[in-house]
């Protein structure tokens, strides 16, 4: 009988902690999130529609994308490169827009990528589209990592 209870408690558990939208993910990797974890892990923009707020541990970049974009699929290796590469630094975010398009409204994208690159401290900034070549777009979002990001 207390094993049942204590099964039942875990399963419970669980289901609150998926529902929560609490995102897992291995450090240097990048985590694919929705409307209601990007209001957990990064800014409840609902609860505060006029200052800043930054929720998050670490810097991070978002990544506002659609998986018919052609810039979109360039830009994805070269940020899990740098996931990889300023893990425990920095945490690398994909918001999908053409399923969460009330975060691209509530950020005025227009045009994908964009990248919502946000500091600890201060607020955020917004870039879009890539480089011409892959090695410039690397070094293009290297810069703003070290910029926008990781600046003492």
């Amino acid at each position: 009988m207390r094993i049942q209870i204590f099964l039942t408690c875990i399963i419970v558990a669980l289901f609150f902690v998926l529902r929560s939208g609490t995102v897992c993910a291995a450090e240097g990797e990048i985590v694919k999130i929705d409307k209601a974890q990007f209001k957990t892990l990064i800014m409840d923009y609902e609860k505060n529609p006029k200052v800043w707020k930054f929720a998050g541990k670490l810097p991070c970049i978002v990544d506002f994308y659609a998986d018919w974009c052609g810039p979109c699929r360039t830009a994805s290796p070269i940020l899990e490169e740098l996931a990889q590469k300023y893990k425990g630094k920095i945490v690398v975010y994909k918001v999908n827009t053409d399923q969460e398009r009330e975060l691209g409204t509530v950020f005025g994208i227009s045009t994908i990528p964009a990248f919502l690159w946000v500091p600890k401290t201060g607020n955020p900034t917004m870039s879009s589209g890539i480089a011409q070549t892959r090695d410039a777009t690397k070094e293009q979002f290297e810069k703003m990592i070290q910029d926008m990001l990781l600046k003492k």
